[in-house]
């Protein structure tokens, strides 16, 4: 009698336990940050691409419009992912700097949270303290890998445009002068030309204006095995466009995407619904190139790194969330970016003592 009691009792509870579903360790979310899609496309849409392709298990956030007047803001909103009991990783790619007091505070109520920042520009040394990957274009590396890309590409000179406010700027005048010390190395000649200076004066106009008619003379001068590089994003349209003219070499923009200059000096016309697809918008470049007659003389990045990064860092947080990936140095990092971005990614420390802040360069496509 008892054992059938006992018997009736446990059964609801047996039944319970049965009919509820476990929840699947699959079932954590991600909350990735960005700027707005007016903003930054390229990282608004990377984010998109990783919503679609996790679906229900992305939550993306925009930051304010103007994030430079409403940071607190942005701190308030970054801190609501970490106060989801849900997400187990943050990622953000902004390109701002003032974000990490927000990680902090995170990372003070849920020290387990993962935080990957691709990229945020506070002080590195901090950084590393409160972020578990920290990563970034090497701007600096590329004043070797572009001249060199270039020699490949049959260079035998190098012009590099800018103007007194970029050179002003540590990080590209190190580039520049790492551009000129490896086209010495390489044999090449470097010339540098200042363009009329677009953060003073009448703004763009003037500068677009010079490259318009400097540019045909310096190819009269040093032939059509040269390159030209910008140093700033306006100035691609004017360069792309006399490299399909005068086929001289563009080995790569100041900001190495498709989506760079490419659209607006071909013509291209991408459907809204292409605007992230990048296999569909490097073809259609490709063909332009071929008829031009400029093919292997343009080049850049596959895909953009703000486009890239969201959905590597993604992975990246799963793997470590998942504890496939026990640490992220070189060797685990190199083969899940190949995999998204479909090329080889190389991966630098910032610093030989950091371990977790890489600065990355991408393989090329040619056109």
């Amino acid at each position: 009698m008892l054992k059938n009691l006992f018997t009736v009792l446990l059964l609801p509870i047996t039944l319970l336990m049965i009919s509820r579903p476990c929840l699947a360790a699959e079932d954590y979310k991600i909350g990735i940050v960005t700027p707005t899609l007016s903003a930054s496309e390229d990282e608004f849409r990377g984010a998109v691409r990783v919503s679609d392709k996790y679906p229900g298990r992305i939550t993306h956030i925009s930051l304010p419009e103007n994030y430079s007047e409403e940071q607190e803001t942005a701190i308030t909103q970054i801190m609501s992912l970490g106060a989801d009991p849900d997400i187990k990783a943050i990622i953000i790619c902004a390109g701002y700097s003032g974000i990490l007091p927000a990680i902090q505070k995170v990372k003070k109520k849920r020290p387990d949270m993962i935080v990957i920042t691709a990229p945020i520009w506070d002080d590195p040394d901090m950084m590393v303290r409160y972020v578990d990957l920290c990563l970034d274009t090497d701007w600096v590396k590329r004043g070797i890998t572009i001249p060199t890309k270039a020699q490949k590409m049959g260079a035998k000179t190098f012009v590099h445009y800018s103007f007194p406010t970029h050179m002003a700027k540590e990080v590209l005048s190190k580039r520049r002068d790492m551009m000129k010390k490896t086209c010495e190395k390489l044999g090449m000649t470097f010339v540098h030309i200042n363009t009329p200076d677009p953060k003073t004066g009448a703004g763009s106009s003037p500068m677009l204006q010079f490259l318009q008619e400097d540019i045909p003379r310096q190819i009269a001068r040093y032939g059509k095995d040269t390159c030209i590089f910008g140093t700033n994003c306006p100035m691609q349209d004017v360069i792309i466009s006399k490299a399909l003219e005068l086929k001289f070499i563009m080995a790569e923009q100041c900001c190495p995407t498709p989506t760079q200059g490419f659209p607006a000096a071909m013509e291209l016309e991408i459907k809204p619904e292409d605007a992230g697809n990048f296999d569909k918008i490097n073809a259609l470049i490709t063909q332009k190139s071929k008829e031009a007659g400029t093919t292997g003389r343009l080049s850049t990045w596959p895909v953009p790194v703000g486009y890239f990064f969201p959905e590597f860092s993604t992975e990246v947080a799963m793997k470590l969330i998942d504890k496939k990936l026990a640490r992220v140095d070189i060797p685990s990092l190199a083969p899940i970016a190949r995999q998204v971005a479909g090329v080889d990614v190389y991966f630098d420390k910032m610093k030989p003592e950091l371990d977790n802040y890489y600065l990355i360069v991408m393989d090329s496509i040619y056109y």
